[in-house]
């Protein structure tokens, strides 16, 4: 077998939830992996975590710590009993000359006999949903990896915190998944965008998609209202995660420097009596050359529920000098708008708290808008890279209970095509346009 593969086969039952040995001796060896058996131990240890039971009565593990103390180990029929055992005597055989001698020791008292992803004396932990050490060759490039959560325990994510920078990651999205869109641990999946030749190209889901948070321009963490968190695992849709990276330059990696920009995960195993929830609303369309360039969307409520706002962000790229998003409800047939927020998407791409407190129910319309001003000599499209555009407006919510909207996502197909008037929206804002 060659060096740095480790092969586990069904069924050995260690909980490897220690994330530390995962950073410091799983991910050194993932770069030099090349043998087709490393996928299970990638999607299990790095790509598909959090960890869960892992089932085997074979374990191998060949690798080399330096050139001159090779580790090995080969237990067979180790049983559930014999999983610290195992390890222990891989310490004892192999590691005492080790640099990664003390990851082993605490790795052995805590593989065996915890309780599943969050440790109990703590009501949040930390889960970080990092890109493995990628390495981006060409400008424009979007790179996903996933992780699989346990869908025996239902977690809230409370919490994120990003770890990136604007001269890394253009942006940030993490996407709920019924079904991710590759089971490769990085995948393109900028649909046009420049892709990788050498990994395979799919969507960030391959089934149930949704944002939950997004990251921008240096934006700082996000903690969620006391309460109020994301359901996920268990008895949830979202049974995986995935991370994408946008990485519009790649000036920073010429020099083979690898990269592990992603968000750390606050969650808890405590039910939250608030579930969130996230609605996307973008548009389609273009920018003409020299112009100044009302992009629009609304869409209505159709659903039987009361979602409160209480954050929100917005997102353009270069010609984006105001987004703002509203609450419409028609009187009389008179349209009365209320503020949800609006932001020089130039600042932080971060979310905001909401200009008013207010819900949203059945018949209620939301609708956005985002200004642009373009200098240039050439048409603006809405597109996947920097040089392209984008109109977005995310509203951040809460419900009551379980039950978030169906609807996702609300979409226009922008200028020239639609704006608020020809949806026959009226007493639009003067200030719309204006912070």
């Amino acid at each position: 077998m060659p060096k740095g593969i480790v092969k586990f086969n069904t069924p050995l039952q260690c909980r490897c939830i220690f994330r530390n040995i995962i950073k410091s001796v799983t991910r050194p060896i993932v770069d030099r992996w090349t043998h087709g058996e490393a996928m299970f131990r990638i999607k299990y240890l790095t790509a598909l975590r959090p960890v869960q039971d892992i089932e085997v009565t074979h374990l191998i593990i060949t690798g080399q710590t330096n050139s001159r103390h090779p580790i090995s180990i080969d237990h067979r029929n180790v049983g559930a009993s014999g999983c610290t055992m195992a390890v222990l005597s891989f310490v004892q055989r192999n590691l005492l000359r080790s640099k990664f001698f003390w990851h082993f020791v605490c790795f052995a008292f805590f593989i065996h006999g915890q309780q599943g992803f969050a440790q109990e004396q703590e009501e949040i932990e930390t889960f970080d949903l990092l890109m493995p050490n990628v390495l981006p060759k060409k400008a424009e490039t979007y790179f996903c990896t996933p992780i699989r959560i346990d869908s025996d325990t239902d977690y809230y994510l409370v919490g994120f915190v990003p770890n990136a920078t604007m001269e890394t990651a253009h942006h940030m999205l993490l996407y709920g998944c019924e079904e991710p869109g590759s089971d490769e641990e990085v995948w393109n999946c900028g649909e046009m965008a420049v892709k990788d030749p050498s990994l395979k190209s799919a969507e960030p889901c391959k089934k149930g998609a949704q944002v939950i948070y997004a990251w921008a321009h240096d934006a700082p963490a996000l903690q969620l209202p006391p309460g109020v968190g994301f359901h996920v695992g268990g008895r949830s849709k979202i049974q995986y995660i995935t991370l994408q990276v946008h990485y519009a330059s790649v000036d920073r990696f010429a020099g083979g420097l690898r990269d592990d920009s992603g968000v750390f995960l606050k969650y808890t195993t405590i039910r939250q009596p608030k579930s969130a929830g996230v609605l996307l609303m973008g548009t389609g369309g273009r920018v003409s050359a020299n112009s100044v360039e009302y992009m629009e969307t609304a869409c209505k409520i159709n659903e039987d529920k009361v979602i409160h706002p209480f954050a929100f962000r917005t997102h353009t790229h270069a010609l984006g000098r105001v987004v703002s998003g509203y609450k419409v409800s028609r009187v009389n047939r008179r349209d009365e708008w209320k503020l949800i927020g609006k932001q020089d998407p130039q600042l932080p791409q971060m979310f905001y708290p909401v200009a008013n407190n207010l819900t949203l129910s059945k018949g209620d319309t939301v609708a956005a808008r985002c200004t642009m001003v373009s200098n240039r000599n050439w048409v603006t499209r809405i597109g996947l890279t920097s040089d392209d555009e984008m109109c977005n407006f995310y509203i951040l919510y809460w419900t009551e209970g379980g039950e978030v909207l169906n609807t996702k996502h609300c979409f226009s197909m922008g200028p020239p095509i639609y704006n608020w008037s020809r949806n026959r929206l009226n007493n639009i804002p003067e200030d719309a346009s204006t912070l």
